[in-house]
């Protein structure tokens, strides 16, 4: 609607134009010839056009109609310069040289807009022009350009609006409705598999993917991706509370059954072995609870620089009666920045690791390479196949000769634990064959400033 109205007020703005354009040029034409000396009585005069030609007092010195005003005169008309009504029009002179002859269109005092000519009521848009005649005397020519067309096309316009525009606009907001329409149907699809899903809990299933490459088939892509990664989270989620559920049910029912006995037949309680299971309870309670806040993704509560080499030095002082005995290899001076306690906890799980599996000996190294900072743990031990290479840091794995062996019953937490605080810490952690057999533990973390040279 805003648009018909815009389009109808530029319509009558150039339709009046060109009629105050008509009138400028007739006006210039005809004081043209008064200007190169003929006689006003002697001027053609247009029968089409109202032209009314006065002298400086309002005389009609020619006319081609009798101009009689009608109605009450406009704000932009001024009074009328007619031969029963003719009153003196004070106006500057302007010669025009009829030599040069170029008069210029200029804005003079007209009839009223609404008139009478010849008895004919009508709109004109008028135009003045004044010259100097043969004889000195100033003459005004007054022209008037009728606006008949200009409202015959603007109710022409107006019609046509007003029967094409509610159609113009139905038209549109139906095809908008239906295009619309079939745009978003991918998305109305996704929607409601996703609700499917939510209202099932199935997270095997997957939204439907539109055989389009647009904006749509890439979020339908993205949600199933969406969709694998907390599938995969749930069941890691599920197995994680399965195994940990087990793990405990061991230690618990075992501690059970000793203070049973104990309540019993105290001769018979094994303070030892229950104390070694509280224990065994302790650590686990404890990974399980590191794990959950590693999982939240909360932050340790403070982070420094670290001396990687003092770390070691500090946290293998104080392991003694241990089984197999560590070897300090040279200590690279190295600074990490991150929490202590927690990379503390990586080099003693890996250690710990290491001594269970180990035939006679573990090596601990910190060396600099490629810009990372890395803690090597080495055992000369059975070493890792290959193919269980990365199994081995997911959570409650254990390998067949773990399980075997005569260890402290590790839950498979610790190396799960060591690799996700070396990632939160910037680095990773991976397993290699040893040189010379056994396997090798590298955690790589970046460090601040250059190598250092090796402690002695």
């Amino acid at each position: 609607m805003i648009t018909g109205m815009a389009v109808l007020l530029v319509l009558r703005a150039d339709l009046r134009k060109k009629a105050d354009e008509q009138a400028r040029i007739e006006a210039h034409s005809i004081a043209t010839t008064l200007a190169s000396g003929t006689p006003p009585d002697a001027v053609r005069l247009d029968e089409a056009t109202p032209t009314e030609i006065t002298d400086s007092r309002g005389r009609v010195l020619a006319s081609n109609v009798h101009l009689t005003p009608v109605g009450t005169v406009g704000q932009d008309a001024l009074p009328t310069a007619t031969a029963a009504t003719a009153t003196p029009v004070p106006l500057p002179s302007v010669t025009i040289d009829p030599p040069s002859l170029t008069p210029e269109p200029q804005g003079r005092p007209a009839p009223p807009k609404t008139v009478r000519a010849d008895g004919v009521t009508g709109d004109y848009r008028w135009a003045a022009h004044e010259v100097t005649g043969a004889g000195g005397e100033p003459i005004i020519v007054n022209v008037g350009s009728p606006v008949a067309t200009e409202r015959s096309v603007m109710r022409a316009v107006k019609g046509s609006l007003l029967i094409g525009l509610p159609l113009l606009l139905a038209v549109v907001g139906v095809a908008t409705w239906l295009v619309t329409g079939r745009a978003l149907r991918p998305v109305e699809n996704i929607r409601r598999e996703m609700a499917a899903i939510t209202a099932s809990s199935d997270l095997s299933r997957r939204v439907p993917v539109p055989a389009s490459r647009d904006e749509i088939a890439r979020l339908a892509r993205t949600t199933n991706a969406t969709l694998a990664t907390l599938e995969g989270a749930v069941e890691r989620q599920r197995r994680f509370v399965a195994d940990a559920s087990h793990e405990l049910r061991n230690p618990i029912a075992s501690l059970r059954t000793q203070l049973e006995v104990g309540a019993s037949h105290p001769a018979l309680l094994d303070v030892g072995a229950a104390a070694e299971d509280v224990a065994r309870l302790q650590r686990l309670t404890t990974d399980l609870l590191l794990l959950a806040r590693l999982d939240a993704g909360e932050q340790p509560l403070s982070r420094s620089e670290i001396s990687l080499a003092d770390l070691v030095e500090e946290e293998l002082a104080q392991r003694v009666g241990d089984r197999i005995p560590v070897r300090l290899e040279p200590l690279a001076d190295l600074n990490v920045e991150g929490a202590r306690s927690q990379l503390a906890r990586v080099l003693g799980n890996l250690v710990d690791n290491a001594q269970r599996h180990a035939a006679s000996e573990v090596v601990v190294s910190v060396r600099a390479r490629d810009g990372m900072a890395v803690l090597q743990v080495a055992d000369d031990g059975d070493g890792v196949p290959e193919n269980q290479r990365e199994r081995i840091f997911e959570r409650f794995v254990r390998l067949d000769a773990a399980r075997r062996a005569d260890d402290d019953g590790g839950a498979g937490l610790g190396l799960a634990i060591a690799r996700d605080v070396t990632v939160r810490h910037g680095g990773s952690l991976v397993v290699r064959a040893r040189p010379g057999g056994g396997a090798l533990f590298e955690a790589e973390l970046p460090y601040n400033g250059n190598a250092a040279t090796p402690r002695p």
